[in-house]
């Protein structure tokens, strides 16, 4: 079987959506930010188009609005075009909530 670098990398950036939805409010703006950044870095260079616009947009809205029901929603679809259901099998997402829930700086 071989190793398929595109599935490590969506791995990655699952792991990364899952744990800030998974702080749920206990995230500070300033962490939020940066992590959101650093998933839309690794989508451009790995020619997630997708996943690296909705993180722009998300860095806009938190610029803006800061914190807020609107990043779940965010993250929700980060994690939808990067393909959670093709790596169910291979990972098991840290918090599954079909709610959104304002986070909390």
């Amino acid at each position: 079987m071989r190793h398929d670098p595109m599935l490590a990398i969506q791995a990655d950036l699952l792991r990364r959506v899952d744990g800030l939805a998974g702080e749920r409010g206990h995230v500070s703006a300033l962490r939020l930010h940066d992590e959101v950044d650093q998933i839309r870095h690794i989508a451009r260079a790995f020619h997630l188009d997708e996943v690296e616009g909705l993180a722009g947009t998300l860095e806009s809205a938190l610029s803006l609005h800061g914190l807020g029901p609107v990043v779940l929603s965010y993250l929700d679809r980060m994690r939808e075009a990067i393909g959670a259901d093709r790596l169910a099998p291979l990972f098991q997402p840290v918090a599954a909530s079909a709610t959104v829930v304002p986070l909390r700086a």
